[in-house]
């Protein structure tokens, strides 16, 4: 098809067609709804044909339903490039040495629109001509190891990223950074907290919940906050780095094993659970939150442990899930299952049969709790009791993808169950802690009087 037509087809291309309006032009149209001035983008080939998408003044696409337009005419035309520009990326000796390693997300991007897809860009020129601010922070390079969706981020991706992540600490870098899609960002900053140990150097997961072409976009910043903390932190974690509020006035580091994402699409989606963020990070400032933390040294020192056994599930119990759940997971070979349990981690009595039949074949369950917040105890009911008693054993405060990760790297290590139970039971990053501080827990209910007047007071 045409380039003038790109990407239209059926009703809409011949809306276009009727009125004599080509892809890129700038076009006024009439609708019964009002009035709209834009550029005619071009559609994704997966698209319906009910729709023409114009992008307006303000950056941001709207889609008007062919069925309301009344009137549509040109006043312009200007094909619009959708390419980062790409400048010399400057190295100074004075400098802290970086490198970028890209899983895909939306970092640094522009939008297909053949298929609609968001491409990454990505080479330190593209990053520098997208983000010139990187260039007074460090030197930095990239590698990219994956151009995926963080869905399809898995055990293979973890284990390759841990060992081009040594690989760079034992050769002398001064941090690390990494591109990732927010989906399951923390789950990857778990499976590389316990690959990962002993680094001297910060290890920052970084992404955007909106793409950079985007006037809301909050790749550029989140990218700047992470290469400042790579190079300039003393905290030398996995750690995950986005938006700390909803605007941009600071980013929060998060510790890998205790952070989750919390909302679908709020730019401030990622939280700490259990505890507080490590740190606090704007354009030229860190604050660290707790001195608890691994600091950074001057040696290459790093011990990485890339296993992960695949065959281990993650299962959220719900009220009458029936024991063939369980019985399910054991036929088919499963090693190892995480439950996420209600209240102090419980699951009703007609899986107690599948719970009891899947430990004495030598298939380990751990609880955790899908109230997120709080520690397993399962000594006060009859209900943990029992289950206890049937082999299920308790992980403190470990969130639940944490378990999951943690029991699929401890797996990958060993088939010893005993030591599979010690590696789990042992605090290792961060994952089990000995309490939660009384800050740790904050969630208000708005509409309440005392949290609204709260709110007046803060940034939202």
């Amino acid at each position: 098809m045409s380039d003038i037509f790109k990407g239209y087809k059926g009703a809409a291309l011949s809306t276009l067609k009727s009125f004599n309006v080509r892809v890129w032009s700038e076009a006024l149209v009439k609708t019964s709804r009002g009035d709209f001035k834009g550029i005619v983008l071009p559609r994704s080939e997966n698209d319906d044909d009910r729709h023409i998408v114009l992008k307006l003044a303000t950056g941001y696409n709207v889609g008007i339903d062919i069925g309301t337009i009344n009137e549509m005419s040109e006043y312009g035309y200007k094909e619009a490039h959708y390419k980062i520009p790409e400048k010399e990326f400057p190295t100074s000796p004075d400098k802290p040495n970086i490198k970028l390693f890209g899983t895909g997300g939306t970092i640094a991007s522009r939008l297909d629109y053949r298929t609609g897809a968001v491409i990454p860009a990505f080479s330190p020129g593209e990053l520098y001509g997208a983000v010139p601010e990187l260039a007074d922070i460090c030197n930095l390079t990239t590698e990219k190891l994956f151009a995926v969706f963080s869905e399809n981020m898995g055990p293979q991706q973890y284990m390759k990223l841990a060992i081009a992540i040594g690989k760079e600490i034992e050769n002398g870098i001064d941090g690390i950074v990494v591109g990732h899609g927010t989906d399951t960002m923390h789950h990857t900053a778990g499976a590389l907290a316990f690959m990962i140990q002993n680094s001297p150097v910060p290890i920052v997961i970084v992404g955007s919940q909106r793409s950079s072409d985007r006037p809301s976009s909050d790749a550029a910043l989140n990218l700047i906050h992470a290469t400042t903390a790579a190079a300039e932190s003393d905290i030398a974690e996995v750690m995950v780095c986005m938006f700390g509020p909803t605007s941009d006035e600071y980013g929060l580091l998060h510790r890998g094993t205790r952070v989750r994402k919390m909302h679908s699409s709020y730019r401030s989606t990622f939280r700490t659970i259990g505890d507080i963020p490590l740190a606090m990070i704007e354009r030229d400032k860190i604050t660290p939150l707790t001195d608890n933390y691994n600091r950074r040294r001057s040696d290459h020192d790093v011990k990485i442990t890339p296993v992960f056994e695949e065959k281990v599930a993650l299962v959220y119990y719900y009220p009458n899930m029936m024991p063939d759940i369980i019985d399910s997971l054991v036929d088919n070979g499963y090693k190892g299952i995480v439950i996420a349990g209600t209240g102090l981690g419980h699951v009703n009595k007609p899986v107690y049969g599948s719970v009891e039949r899947a430990t004495k074949a030598g298939v380990p369950i751990y609880m955790t709790v899908q109230t997120l917040w709080g520690y397993v105890h399962m000594f006060i009911y009859d209900t943990g009791r029992d289950l206890m008693a049937k082999g299920i054993i308790p992980t403190e405060n470990m969130l639940p993808e944490v378990a999951y990760v943690k029991l699929g790297w401890a797996l990958g290590q060993t088939s010893d169950l005993d030591e599979v139970k010690k590696i789990m039971l042992t605090p290792i990053a961060g994952e089990i802690t000995e309490r939660e501080p009384y800050n740790g827990y904050l969630i208000f209910q708005g509409g309440i009087p005392e949290v609204e007047e709260f709110l007046k007071k803060v940034h939202k």
